[in-house]
């Protein structure tokens, strides 16, 4: 390595907040072209599950992603099939691989979220023909919430979820349910005045745009509406942020039926557009919010390397994570807890939001694309019969 980089960057991932473990250790190889790198891979990289990190010619984490057999996974960057793709043109670039073993597929997906959220290595954000960037919906920004796209969402919004992929699908998405819901969905520096509020002078406001003679806005530029009526519809934004209203998808099927009847074909294939862009959302809001109404448990995942885990899924985010007891005293000492896993399940009402949020979607994901592994998971209260039937099962 002192070949390639005369002052060595100081290789590793950082701490794993979600390791319950011993840290995992981290291996690195690197050369000057390809075939050397690709000839140490085969020499020293296991066929386990795991993350990697691809490095620069300066020594910069360009690329993270894992994989259930890291060194097939690696070795598929250099096939002549792969020249001409994302990951022929990420290894062009790399001079150094680095990897860290994981005791599950899950893990790896874990850790993999967790470092391109720590490090959001240029190769895995923005640079990548045909990749689209991850957006999330908001809906936020006082004193007049509407919706909006975000790429790393504010922290005082009303709701968000995501992560979406698709920037103009999403961009008319957003529009329609603006529209829809009679949102604003002009800039901050807009001067808001609502019906009710107190004025010196008796003044008219002009609204800022046409979207209030149009129907398609309430107004709180131009006193044109109450901040509480303005604040159901943000009520009412919210169930469909939720997964609980589809008031949009009728509203935009109405507008692309009654085009098409009247022979307006143009605006009757914008709506369908727009609609499908819709559908997408509503379909993804409901996946998430299945996932925060059911999926609340834990998960138990045995590890290739003995580190088995069991991981407090709650509101469908990961809460909590926990080495799996292996006997007797370890199994008394993860009794508090247990306990405390209880009393965090035990409030049905509130659903996630916890520390770990971004993990909603890729819980939703595997549990949707992994269903049999939604048959292994057991609430809090149950973790003592279910150990007991693991040591039964191995004497």
């Amino acid at each position: 390595m002192e070949a390639i980089w005369p002052d060595q960057p100081a290789f590793g991932f950082g701490i794993d907040s979600l390791n319950p473990h011993a840290p995992r250790g981290i291996e690195a190889v690197g050369g000057q072209s390809k075939p050397e790198i690709r000839d140490q891979i085969v020499q020293t990289c296991p066929q386990v599950p795991g993350v990697y990190g691809m490095l620069s010619r300066k020594g910069d984490l360009i690329y993270v992603g894992k994989s259930k057999s890291l060194r097939s996974r690696l070795l598929s960057y250099f096939a002549d099939s792969n020249k001409d793709e994302k990951g022929g043109r990420i290894i062009e670039n790399t001079r150094a691989i680095q990897w860290e073993t994981q005791p599950s597929d899950f893990a790896a997906l874990v850790r993999e979220q967790q470092l391109i959220r720590r490090f959001s290595p240029r190769w895995n954000v923005q640079g990548v023909p045909k990749r689209q960037r991850p957006v999330y919906l908001c809906l936020g920004r006082v004193p007049a919430p509407y919706f909006f796209l975000a790429a790393k969402p504010p922290q005082d919004c009303v709701g968000v979820e995501g992560p979406f992929y698709g920037a103009k699908r999403m961009q008319r998405a957003i529009d329609a349910l603006n529209k829809v819901f009679r949102l604003r969905d002009c800039s901050q520096q807009q001067v808001f005045h609502f019906a009710e509020q107190l004025q010196l002078f008796d003044l008219d406001h002009r609204p800022g745009c046409l979207r209030l003679e149009l129907n398609t806005c309430l107004g709180p530029c131009a006193a044109a509406c109450t901040g509480d009526a303005y604040q159901l519809q943000v009520n009412a934004a919210q169930s469909f942020l939720e997964g609980f209203n589809d008031e949009p998808i009728v509203a935009l099927q109405d507008q692309m039926e009654n085009a098409a009847a009247n022979q307006q074909y143009e605006l009757a294939g914008r709506a369908y557009e727009t609609l499908a862009s819709v559908k997408y959302v509503h379909r993804k809001l409901a996946m998430l919010a299945k996932a925060r109404r059911d999926y609340t448990f834990i998960y138990p995942v045995p590890g290739y390397d003995g580190c088995h885990t069991w991981y407090l899924i709650h509101g469908g985010e990961l809460a909590a994570v926990a080495a799996a007891p292996k006997n007797a005293e370890q199994y008394a000492r993860m009794k508090p807890t247990l306990e405390h896993w209880k009393a965090i399940t035990a409030n049905s009402i509130d659903r996630g939001h916890g520390a770990y949020p971004h993990t909603l979607n890729l819980v939703a994901t595997w549990f949707r694309k992994n269903r049999a592994e939604r048959q292994r998971t057991f609430l809090p209260e149950q973790a003592g019969r279910k150990y007991r039937a693991v040591l039964k099962k191995v004497g």
